[in-house]
């Protein structure tokens, strides 16, 4: 099977959020509302997808300075298409164009465990916020 990986910069929102519903990480991110997912695509700054005879199969989406760091927000791959090694080549060609940068990401229940087999770090001092009103 032939994947073909670029760096796209105006990835169709419905194209991305039919994929990532045809993914598990569909469950985890707010499909529905429709406004809030064409602004996650149109907010990001680096986009790498994976694509099967032009058909999307594969999207890691993230948010960075180019320089130290980058936020790789969503990873996802079509399940018809997981285990081929798809996100793994998605997080490398993201990495080939932030050599510098130190990519970052939280993982998905279900992954927690893929990660460190590909070779990343766990890193225990991230920290989250939902809400303003839980700072104390």
């Amino acid at each position: 099977m032939e994947i073909q990986y670029k760096q796209e910069v105006n990835l169709d929102w419905e194209e991305f959020r039919a994929t990532l519903i045809a993914s598990t990480l569909g469950e985890r991110r707010p499909i529905d509302d429709l406004e809030r997912i064409k602004l996650m695509v149109k907010n990001a700054n680096l986009i790498v997808t994976a694509r099967h005879t032009g058909k999307l199969v594969g999207v890691a989406r993230s948010v960075t300075d180019w320089i130290f760091c980058a936020y790789l927000s969503d990873l996802f791959v079509e399940e018809e298409y997981q285990k081929n090694g798809i996100g793994k080549e998605l997080i490398r060609q993201t990495k080939l164009l932030i050599p510098q940068a130190k990519l970052i990401l939280l993982s998905a229940p279900a992954a927690i465990d893929y990660y460190p087999r590909i070779g990343m770090t766990h890193h225990p001092k991230a920290f989250m916020l939902d809400e303003v009103d839980e700072l104390q």
